[in-house]
């Protein structure tokens, strides 16, 4: 069956870092774009970050540019997001999902918790 398993979140400082990964299964990792979503408390889900197939491109919210590194490993199927200078703003659920536009297939992690405090 077809699962995505984050991994990597926690509490951290502002300023820390913390790298998020996902472990994909049950599908041909390499067809797919990978995303990574959060959502706050009370607000909507956004894009913080995207990946190409070939990992070739990648694109940012405005709000972490500068800051994370989205990275896929096509052998491991993996997708990592490595976040630095972390703000009390980016804490979130931070998701991991897989996206096949030709046919129309997503799929969603279970998400992972990043909480900022100092």
């Amino acid at each position: 069956q077809v699962q995505l398993v984050e991994s990597g979140g926690g509490l951290v400082q502002p300023g820390g870092s913390l790298r998020l990964s996902c472990a994909a299964s049950g599908f041909t990792f390499h067809y797919y774009i990978m995303k990574w979503f959060r959502q706050a408390p009370g607000k909507e889900r956004e894009m913080v970050a995207g990946v190409t197939r070939d990992g070739g491109v990648k694109t940012y919210a405005e709000s972490v540019k500068g800051r994370f590194t989205i990275s896929r490993d096509n052998r491991r199927r993996t997708v990592n997001l490595q976040m630095n200078s972390l703000r009390l703003e980016d804490t979130a659920v931070y998701y991991c999902k897989a996206e096949d536009l030709g046919a129309n297939n997503e799929y969603w992690g279970q998400g992972t918790q990043v909480t900022v405090s100092s």
